[in-house]
Parts: structure tokens; sequence; C-alpha cells
């Protein structure tokens, strides 16, 4: 039965693999999760204002409900090939375990919470968010929390990547958008002139020469840059994307300071250089010592895995910084997320779906 239920399962991960889902861009999929929930015969099954598709498992006693959540986006544009290829051990596909492995996960818990034919104590809500992935900021889990808000026992987040790995600490996120414009001209009638591309170059050999603390762990990345209008053209435009995150606020707080500071300073006569906010994860945590963290390591052991505890920017960010109770598990393993390579392995997944059922049965108990 259990092999029956993975293959069912991975089906379902692969239906929903071949529906593009780019952030921003998730109604296909939203309305394909939607309308497979409405088949279920589950309650309230709706489409919010913000993309997030919600379902209900009706429980048959007063418990509080629960809410089990995976991200619909991926990062691949919609042109993107989606072909899938199975070997004898792995699945491959562009998203397909970030995070389709974690929407078929949703179909996954209830196919298995009906085959035990035995109700919850308390609803389960089953739901399908927006943006988790790039600039979506977290938009989509944030209109979730803001509509449950402290009413759920816990939160439980899907990846489909994570299997072993129990996200129990938020990772601090803050991403600019730094532009520089100038007058700009030829490059040869005027040359001398400042170029946006070469001012916007300067800045970020400044921000990466900034040090930066190994402990906490503090990153500084630009991963987006594209300006100029010409090879022979002096830019007068330039702009770029900056990715910083720490493992602790005040550290993050530093370094936005010395960023922004670094940004004041590189204006002058003849180039002017502005930012703006563009995405925002709030840190936070679950202590270790919490019955739901202790739980999820619990149902871990019960699948002979060592659990390890982690720190993450997943869509538990905004449960952890409200202070509501929370952790993100996985379903399976796999590498090259983000890849057109990217990988599950079938061997785990039946483990994964198994500690999966194990936490939300007994999380009504806490």
């Amino acid at each position: 039965m259990a092999s029956e239920l993975s293959n069912r399962l991975l089906e379902m991960t692969i239906e929903i693999q071949q529906i593009p889902a780019p952030t921003f861009q998730e109604q296909q999929r939203a309305h394909f999760v939607r309308d497979r929930l409405v088949e279920e015969g589950l309650s309230d099954v709706s489409i919010d204002n913000t993309g997030n598709v919600y379902a209900r498992l009706p429980g048959s006693g007063a418990a509080r409900p629960l809410v089990v959540s995976a991200h619909l986006d991926t990062v691949f544009p919609a042109s993107t090939d989606l072909q899938v290829k199975r070997t004898t051990n792995r699945l491959y596909g562009p998203g397909i375990g970030d995070n389709s492995l974690g929407i078929a996960g949703l179909f996954g818990l209830l196919w298995a919470l009906k085959e035990r034919a035995r109700s919850l104590p308390g609803d389960l809500w089953l739901v399908a968010n927006v943006g988790e992935e790039g600039l979506g900021d977290l938009s989509g889990m944030r209109a979730v929390v803001d509509r449950f808000a402290g009413a759920p026992l816990a939160y439980i987040v899907l990846e489909g990547m994570a299997f072993g790995q129990i996200y129990t600490r938020g990772l601090g996120v803050k991403r600019y958008q730094i532009e520089c414009t100038t007058t700009g001209g030829h490059s040869w009638v005027d040359y001398g002139r400042p170029s946006a591309i070469h001012e916007l170059a300067e800045l970020v050999s400044r921000l990466t020469s900034l040090p930066l603390p190994k402990e906490p762990r503090t990153t500084l990345n630009v991963g987006v840059i594209r300006g100029g209008t010409s090879i022979n053209t002096i830019a007068a435009q330039c702009v770029l994307e900056l990715d910083l995150r720490s493992e602790h606020p005040a550290a993050l707080d530093e370094l936005v300071k010395q960023v922004e500071s670094l940004i004041a300073l590189a204006s002058r006569k003849d180039v002017r250089m502005g930012f703006s906010v563009i995405g925002q994860r709030p840190a936070g945590e679950i202590s270790a010592d919490h019955p739901l963290v202790r739980l999820a390591q619990s149902c871990l052991e019960e699948q002979g895995v060592q659990p390890r505890l982690n720190i993450g920017s997943t869509d538990a960010n905004i449960p952890f910084s409200r202070g509501f109770p929370s952790v993100c598990v996985g379903l399976s393993t796999g590498a090259g997320a983000h890849t057109l390579n990217e990988y599950i392995n079938l061997a785990p997944i039946s483990s994964g779906l198994a500690q999966l059922v194990c936490l939300v049965c007994k999380a009504y108990k806490l």
C-alpha cells in the first residue's frame, strides 16, 4: 500500500510540475490544485485575492485547527522546457522538488489520512500558497498567517527536498534595487563623463569589500545588474539587485546600515544614486525544546532518520517572526534546486510522507 501511495504521489508531482508557475504567474497551477481539491470532496475550497488556494478537511472534534502549506511558485520562466526524466532512483525536472513534490505532498497527506479512515480531532487546512520564491517576498504566506493568525495549533510548511531536516529558524533577508543615473553621452566625444555602469561597478567593489561576520553567518550578493544603451555609449542608467542575509537580526541591521551609507556616499555631482527595498523576509525561530520540534524529531526517528535542525529562508519565516509555532519539513532528498538539472530521490518519499502523517496526527495532542 505504501508503494501504491508513493507512485500516486509521484504521478501528482509530475502533473503539477508540468504546469508553469513562475513567481507572480502561479494562477494556472493554483486552479489545477483547487479543482483537484474540489474533486477530493474537501470543504471551503477557495482561492483568495493573493492567489493562495485553501481547502479544509473537517475534524471530528473541537481541537484547534492545523495548517499545512506548500508554495506553488518556481524560479523558472514560463518558457522553460519542463520535460521530466525518470531513472531507477531519481526523477529529474525543473521545479520537481522545489516545490512540485511539496504541493503534491498536500494530496499525499490527504490520501494517507483517508486510507486510515480515521478523522482528526480538529480541522486540517491544506494551503497551496504563492510568492515564496525570488521577489515574491513571502507574500502568499503573509496572507495565510494574516488570515489564521494564532488560531491554529501550528503551521507546518512543506518543501520537497528537505527530508531529514527540520527548519526551526528563519533566515533574515533584505533586498534592494539600487539605481544610478547620469547624463551619459558618447564614448569618444564625451569621454570623461561619469558612466552609470562604472559608478555601480565601483559601488559593487566597495560592497564586496565589506567585512562580513562568519558568526553569525552573514552574506551579501549582487544577483542582477542591467543598464546601458550600446557598447559606444556612456551609460546614463544602470540598476542592480542586492541580497543581504544573516542568521541574526542585529548583524543584518548592521550590514544594512553599512550598505545604505555606501550608497549615499556614492552620490555626487552628475551622479544620482538611489535605492528601494524590494524584499524583506523577517527572521524568527522556534525553540529547539518546543513540543512541536520534539515531535517533528521523533517522527523522523520513527523512520530511522537522524533529524537535523536547520536555518533557512522559507515560508516558515512568517509564523516564526510572529511567534506562532511552526516547522518546515521535507518529503524527499535531492539536488540541483533552481537549475535545469534538479532532481529528487525516489527511495525516501514513502518515509517522507510517513513522517508528515505522523507529525500531523500527533500534533493535535500537543
